[in-house]
């Protein structure tokens, strides 16, 4: 990734965990609880993504994934 964006620092803390099984399924964690679960081609796709990833970049990762980004920034587009 190019860009980081995190305003409110939120990512520096370690929030998001995950752990990959044998059959590459992933599940990961918010603050120790389990909140999603990727298998099949997500699960490919996030572990390819992820490998790389510098710590925080793994965050924002998890953060997009788990739908947990940007909450009470997006704004509407409705006229």
């Amino acid at each position: 990734m190019t860009k980081f964006i995190d305003k409110r620092n939120i990512l520096v803390d370690e929030i998001f965990t995950y752990k990959i099984t044998k059959d590459k399924k992933v599940f990961i964690s918010w603050h120790g609880k389990q909140v999603t679960t990727l298998s099949g081609k997500n699960s490919e796709e996030f572990i390819r993504k992820i490998e790389n990833a510098d710590f925080l970049e793994k965050q924002l990762i998890m953060a997009k994934v788990t739908g947990n980004f940007k909450h009470g920034n997006e704004k509407s587009i409705d006229n």
